[in-house]
């Protein structure tokens, strides 16, 4: 089991790689996400990442897992009352790690629990033909933590997203799509390449502008509009005055694909 990491002309492609438990997730493998986010935040060599799960070569494919989530054998002691206080401790995008890179998840099977959670936090999402989307904490006597009862009601329709969280219902693919989910079914065979061209299409733009307007975005839907657009003009000013910033509108005069540096 392990949380694999590989980076290729900038992109970080992660992998929960636990096929044999459906890609459930351990404390272990947490940790080790933890380590592959606070790379892919910190690396200046990374500007977009991929998350997805590994195949599970003995299932078909619509019965394949994105990940399961966390591993409820494995996790099913309550916390030390010390740590409810180490709010920094092993972070992980869903639970608060600010990484303004852009982050594809290409959704090879079922979504489930803390995958689910996982896939909120993420910008751009692919999503398997037989992908299914599933919130059923409750069912265990527990919340869908990580981001789960937090996400979910802001990215989707109220009555929608509290058919997942109270009654634990399961939106298809296409469900997904309509209500805003995600962005793209997928056949599954192709569903990580659609999310590494995505990643591709993202690695070509200029990287700071990129970061700037994630934040932007993210932090906007959390504060007055008056201050969202000073935020904005002072970004703005900052990105004009880096190489990037005088490169693009340069590259658009002389009729030529702008070369970005991350500068």
């Amino acid at each position: 089991m392990s949380i694999d990491f590989a980076v290729s002309d900038r992109i970080a492609k992660i992998v929960i790689n636990r096929p044999e438990a459906l890609n459930a997730m351990t404390p272990q493998m947490y940790a080790d996400l933890s380590k592959a986010w606070i790379e892919v935040r910190d690396d200046p060599d990374i500007w977009v990442a991929v998350v997805t799960g590994a195949p599970q070569p003995d299932r078909p494919p619509e019965r394949q897992v994105f990940t399961a989530g966390a591993d409820l054998k494995s996790m099913n002691r309550a916390r030390d009352v010390h740590e409810y206080w180490l709010t920094q401790k092993e972070q992980i995008l869903n639970r608060g790690l600010e990484v303004w890179k852009p982050v594809v998840c290409a959704v090879n099977g079922l979504c489930l629990a803390g995958g689910m959670t996982l896939l909120l936090a993420t910008d751009i999402r692919i999503a398997s033909e037989h992908a299914m989307f599933d919130l059923s904490e409750v069912k265990r006597g527990i919340l869908p933590s990580n981001g789960g009862t937090q996400r979910t009601i802001r990215q989707l329709p109220y009555p929608i997203a509290m058919e997942m969280l109270l009654l634990a219902r399961r939106l298809s693919a296409e469900r997904a799509a309509h209500f805003g989910l995600i962005n793209e079914v997928a056949p599954h065979a192709s569903v990580l390449e659609v999310a590494l061209e995505r990643a591709r299409e993202l690695a070509a733009m200029a990287p700071l502008a990129l970061r700037a307007i994630k934040e932007l975005a993210v932090r906007g839907q959390y504060m007055p509009l008056e201050e969202g657009l000073r935020m904005e003009q002072m970004m703005q000013d900052k990105l004009r005055a880096t190489e990037d910033g005088r490169e693009g509108p340069r590259a658009f005069a002389e009729k030529r694909t702008p070369d970005y540096r991350g500068r």
